[in-house]
Order: structure tokens, then sequence, then C-alpha cells
């Protein structure tokens, strides 16, 4: 398995008590060096190019958000009172890294024929949409990836399979109607950022499939067999791109759903399966969310055996 990752992504900061912190990334490489069972090869993430970050947000939109990178406190960047989307003097590095990881993966994908990539990276993404950074999100890595994929490679049907607590409003419209990319999310609600009622659909492409707090295990894999998995079955995508988000686990303090760290390893072998169906096994997973650091530890640990499996 290759993993694309990068120090320069342990150099944002967003202050001491934020959830967003570089010790997730630490857990989560730490969780990696003790996997024995599968050989894992590690790959520094390359910066993201402009021309490949623009097939989702125009150039203006980036430059305003790197011109705003103060030169040593922490700025929020959105106009909200209590904003938790911060720069730090190091945020261009560490956003730029974490989008070159998922293109340099694209490219593996297809030139290597390597059929499991996982990009171990921060900032998260899911929540960029194409004109604004929040939560915690910059540039929609898996976006710019999908993108990617369609122009260079001509990849004519892709899945995005979006498993983090939180609803990824920024994947959703970014691809809201292009029918070309399904976009598939299980998320609480309602929780932030409030998006991802069943009625949003796009152009058919859109398949949202919100759970109540509480949720269990046995409920949770139940709805995303039913509602995601078998609509992205129909939709028979090329190759499978991962959201993972690990704060659906009942240790997490920013959610309320129940799973357990092995039900990571059922949900990746779902989609694992659905893959080699569908899109010859090609699955890039993307870290976004996780924010319990021993659940984040033993729940990636089992999200890479399930995408070894």
């Amino acid at each position: 398995m290759l993993i694309f990752t990068h120090k320069d992504c342990l150099l944002k900061e967003n202050g001491s008590s934020h959830p967003e912190n570089k010790e997730r990334l630490l857990s989560v490489l730490d969780s990696i060096k003790n996997i024995k069972d599968f050989k894992i090869e590690l790959k520094e993430a390359p910066i993201a190019g402009m021309n490949d970050i623009s097939l989702v947000h125009p150039e203006q939109y980036v430059n305003k958000i790197f011109s705003l990178i103060p030169k040593d406190v922490l700025v929020g960047i959105e106009k909200e009172p209590h904003a938790d989307t911060l720069l730090c003097p190091n945020s261009q590095k560490a956003i730029l890294r974490a989008c070159g990881g998922g293109v340099s993966a694209a490219d593996k994908l297809i030139t290597n024929n390597i059929k499991r990539i996982f990009c171990a990276v921060r900032p998260p993404g899911h929540h960029a949409e194409t004109l604004r950074a929040n939560g915690f999100c910059f540039i929609n890595n898996i976006a710019v990836t999908a993108r990617y994929l369609q122009t260079k490679y001509q990849v004519n049907r892709i899945a995005i399979i979006d498993f983090d607590v939180h609803h990824g409003n920024g994947t959703q419209e970014i691809f809201y109607k292009d029918e070309c990319i399904a976009y598939g999310s299980i998320h609480e609600f309602p929780l932030f950022p409030g998006t991802g009622s069943e009625e949003e659909r796009g152009s058919g492409n859109i398949f949202n499939a919100p759970i109540k707090s509480g949720t269990n295990s046995k409920e949770f894999i139940k709805i995303f067999e039913n509602k995601i998995l078998n609509a992205i079955d129909k939709f028979k995508p090329e190759i499978i791109l991962i959201s993972a988000g690990f704060d659906a686990h009942i240790r997490d303090p920013l959610a309320n759903i129940n799973l357990e760290s092995n039900d990571f390893y059922k949900i990746t072998k779902m989609i694992v399966e659905l893959a080699n169906i569908h899109s010859k096994g090609r699955i890039i997973s993307f870290l976004e969310g996780g924010y319990d650091l021993v659940a984040l530890n033993e729940s990636i640990k089992e999200h890479l055996f399930g995408l070894n499996s």
C-alpha cells in the first residue's frame, strides 16, 4: 500500500485547544508505523500546482487565502465572530502538501497501477467549497483529485464516498451538477455544517444518508449499505475516492454516533468489494476528520487493513 504524507502537514497550527491539531496526524503516523502485517510505502506529498488546484478553485480565491496568512499570530479566515478555520504562518505549505498528495496519488493509481492509496494529510478538505473556506478546510483535496483524474486521464465516472460524521458540503457543492461524479455521504444530522438532507440530490448524482444522534454500529452499517453503497453500485464508478473521517467513533468529542474502531474495517471492506466489482479495485482515501487521538489511532489501523483486504 502507498501512503502520501509530509512533515509540512504537521506545521499547521490552530491553537492549543483546537480539535484539528498536529497530534491528529502524529497519531495516524504512529498507527501506520506499527503495522507489520503488510508492506506500506511512505511517499512525500509534493506541493500542488496552481494549474491543478484551479480545476476546482479559482486562482483568485487561492491567492486571497494565502494573502491573509499572518507572520506570527493566528488569523480566522471566516467572517463569523468565532471563526475556527484558522491560518498560521506555515499554512501555505501544509495546504499545498495536503492537496498535492491527492494529485500524486492519482498519477500513481493510473500510471503505476497501484490499487490502494491513502493520503495521511492535513488540513482536511471536504468542507471547502469552490469559493469558501470553512470547517477547518481551505482547498478541497478530494475534489481537486477527482477533477485531475477527469482532466488528465479522462476518467468518466468517479464515486466519492464520505463517511466523515459531518456532511461534506464543499464536495457536494462542487459536484452538484456533475453527472460524472457520484457523491455519497452518511453523516449525523442535524450537525455542522447543516447541509446533507436526502432532498439534496443534484442531478441525481448526490446521495445523502443523514442519521440521528446515537446511531449504533448495526444501524449505521445497514443505512450505509442501503442508501450509499447501493447507489454507488448502480453508478458503476471507474475509480472510488474516500473522504475518510473517523469522527463517527463513540469516543469522538465533536459528534454523537456510536461506531467502534473495528467498524471502520467493516465499512472500508464493503467499499473495497464494490471497487473490485466496478473499479478494478482502485481506491484513493483521504484523511478528513477524527478528533479523539486514541480512536483515530485505532480506526486508521482498521481502515488500512480494510483497504488491504
